[in-house]
């Protein structure tokens, strides 16, 4: 049996009033609590991209075969340090979200909860974006192989 006590009202603009049970809230605690323990796995995960990124190009100098080395190793380190920027910001709100949605149901605090609410909406709104970026890139990638498929078979 579900128990629909009224403990926080969400009123959008010109929608009916809705509030959440305590099922909602205890589901929201409870997803607030695994988003913050991904967040902490996201920031140590960064913290290796970083230390990685430091390290890299003394790694692959001192691996340095006959003297031959494809491109500076910088450039590596640069890569990785761009790809830990990349990654902090989903991080980032998913921290945001789950601190937020503690103190909205602590304090019984609506704004604390659309603060909440927004991180998660920046947060699925980054991850979508880079997922378009990212299917472009292969649409594109796949467009100039075939292409070079095609003036490669054309030389013969």
């Amino acid at each position: 049996m579900e128990n629909t006590t009224e403990v926080l009202d969400i009123t959008p603009n010109n929608a009916p009033s809705m509030s959440l049970s305590n099922n909602s809230i205890r589901y929201l605690s409870e997803t607030g609590r695994w988003v913050k323990f991904l967040a902490i796995l996201g920031f140590i995960f960064l913290g290796g991209i970083v230390v990685f990124s430091l390290m890299v190009s003394r790694i692959f100098a001192s691996m340095n075969i006959a003297g031959m080395m494809p491109f500076p190793m910088v450039i590596l380190s640069v890569f990785y340090i761009f790809i830990g920027v990349i990654y902090f910001f989903p991080v980032y709100y998913l921290f945001r979200f789950s601190t937020n949605i503690k103190k909205a149901f602590q304090q019984n605090d609506t704004t604390k909860l659309e603060n909440a609410f927004e991180s998660l909406k920046s947060h699925y709104k980054y991850i979508g974006i880079m997922t378009i970026v990212i299917l472009g890139s292969y649409l594109l990638m796949g467009v100039f192989a075939l292409v070079g498929m095609m003036l490669m078979m054309m030389s013969n």
